[in-house]
């Protein structure tokens, strides 16, 4: 299994298809911010996300998107709170912040946000 912390390392993209974003891991996820949305509700019946969990990566599918790069502005950007599926999820410190920054050619580069780069837990 794939791990945040390894994809960050080896500096891993992912990839985009319209509303869809693939991640090279698979990890639990606590909190997605997008354009002015805050999604927290990853259940099956979640109205703007869908969540598919493959062997060795993670197909996002935001429902209320049609062609996420047509919709979002060059600025914006997709911001995560994550954690390792074998992290504790009760314990902050190992909470993952991620920025997704949607580029050419479907590629789909991942960060970590950098110190004037502000997550709010």
């Amino acid at each position: 299994m794939s791990k945040i912390i390894d994809a960050l390392d080896k500096k891993l993209n992912g990839l985009h298809y319209y509303n869809r974003i693939i991640l090279p891991f698979k990890c639990h996820f606590l909190k997605i911010m997008i354009e002015e949305d805050i999604i927290t509700n990853f259940s099956n019946s979640s109205p703007d996300l869908e969540i598919i969990e493959h062997e060795n990566f993670t197909d996002l599918y935001f429902k209320k998107y049609k062609d996420l790069m047509e919709e979002l502005s060059e600025y914006e950007n997709v911001k995560m709170i994550l954690c390792e599926k074998d992290a504790d999820i009760f314990d902050l410190k190992s909470h993952v912040k991620i920025i997704l920054y949607l580029e050419d050619d479907h590629i789909v580069r991942i960060e970590k946000p950098g110190e004037n780069q502000i997550l709010i837990d």
